[in-house]
């Protein structure tokens, strides 16, 4: 298991969060291909490496031809999201951190949801950011994000509605329960977009975890501090001790009085939110009624939101908490070639000795549509190309 620890000693933006990113080793050739998927024109993107205060680090640019609408709805954003050939991996969280920027905007503003205007962050720019982090996390094989307290910089910033005071409304909302830190260099370090992407996909917050160290990256920001570079740093590693054990929560609820399609809205909505697993189990009730547990498997810094979930969606007085012990297998993914492209496969390994190796589902489905072929077609061939890989 990769963890990725962001080190936001001088706060964090989405554009950073990517060149970090790409710094510590994403690839960016595969990376311009995610974004493809995305289907969206009038944009280009664009890596290079300069110096902050004469420490080397990459700037990733999204470059936006003229004429972009920059005031989006939550609904406009998704359903360019849901429109796109995205991965599940990477679509379900981006729709997370846009979902968690327009109710933290809606509670900043006093307004409904539905009627928040992304401003700046519902730009083409702001998505591409959203969605590369996202990306790149997935193609570095990140299963855990941990972040630094986050530093939100001092003074006032130059908003749509006027001048406010660091961190701005929004943002503010976003780090309620998040641990801050003090800081002297003047203006807006921590920016929605980064508070966003952070704050929906960090596990927990503190100092850097023991790990055996695989990479670091820096993302260099645009602006120029008086105090500090304007950096975030990323290091990935992998966990001291067993890597293949982590903590998780199991929530469960009896229903005997919830409809089928409820139930079945429940379960999306769960893994939209970030459940690791969701299912339902057929069992006899008091009074010989019939009934189901809705069970779902969380990491435990989204309890509280998929415990709200089920609560919301089904007729249920009570949840059921148990914490466990997860065994799994170490994971990563290496790239096989098929006569029909490019496929991931997801390799478990335990002591380093590979026990399981299978195709990406959404990698093959998407290459057979495009060559009008069955999918077990393609899934056999990248098998076959896997089994022919040296070592």
């Amino acid at each position: 298991m990769t963890i990725a620890y962001f080190d936001c000693f001088s706060g964090a933006a989405g554009d950073m969060i990517v060149g970090a990113l790409i710094d510590a080793g994403a690839p960016v050739d595969r990376l311009r291909e995610i974004l493809a998927g995305l289907n969206v024109p009038g944009y280009r993107i664009e890596t290079t490496r300069v110096s902050k205060q004469h420490f080397a680090a990459t700037r990733f640019c999204v470059h936006v031809e003229p004429g972009d609408k920059p005031h989006r709805h939550l609904e406009d954003v998704l359903a360019i999201l849901r429109a796109g050939q995205l991965s599940e991996a990477v679509r379900a969280p981006s729709e997370r951190v846009f979902t968690r920027l327009a109710e933290a905007e809606a509670i900043a503003h006093g307004v409904p949801v539905e009627k928040i205007h992304f401003h700046e962050v519902g730009a083409i720019d702001a998505i591409v950011d959203v969605v590369a982090a996202v990306a790149a996390l997935d193609l570095l094989g990140v299963k855990q994000v941990i972040c630094s307290p986050l530093v939100v910089g001092s003074g006032a910033v130059c908003a749509e509605h006027g001048v406010m005071p660091v961190p701005a409304p929004g943002t503010a909302v976003l780090l309620q329960g998040v641990p801050i830190a003090e800081c002297d260099e003047p203006g807006e370090l921590l920016t929605p977009t980064g508070a966003a992407v952070l704050t929906t996909l960090a596990e927990r917050y503190g100092p850097l975890p023991a790990m055996t160290l695989q990479a670091v990256g820096y993302g260099a920001g645009t602006r120029d501090g008086r105090h500090r570079p304007n950096l975030l740093r990323v290091i990935l590693g992998s966990p001291v001790g067993d890597p293949g054990a982590d903590e998780v929560v199991l929530l469960e609820a009896n229903l005997d009085d919830c409809t089928g399609e409820a139930v079945g809205h429940c379960l999306d909505c769960l893994f939209e939110a970030g459940a690791l697993d969701a299912y339902c189990l057929p069992i006899q009730m008091k009074k010989s009624r019939p009934g189901l547990i809705l069970a779902a498997l969380a990491n435990p810094a989204d309890v509280d939101r998929l415990e709200e979930i089920i609560f919301r969606e089904t007729t249920t007085f009570g949840v059921r908490r148990q914490s466990a012990r997860r065994s799994r297998l170490a994971r990563e993914h290496q790239v096989v070639q098929t006569p029909y492209g490019a496929v991931r496969m997801k390799i478990g390994r335990k002591a380093g000795r590979v026990l399981t190796a299978s195709p990406e589902f959404q990698d093959c489905r998407r290459l057979a549509q495009e060559a009008g072929v069955a999918l077990r077609t393609v899934m056999d061939a990248a098998r076959s190309a896997w089994e022919r890989t040296p070592g």
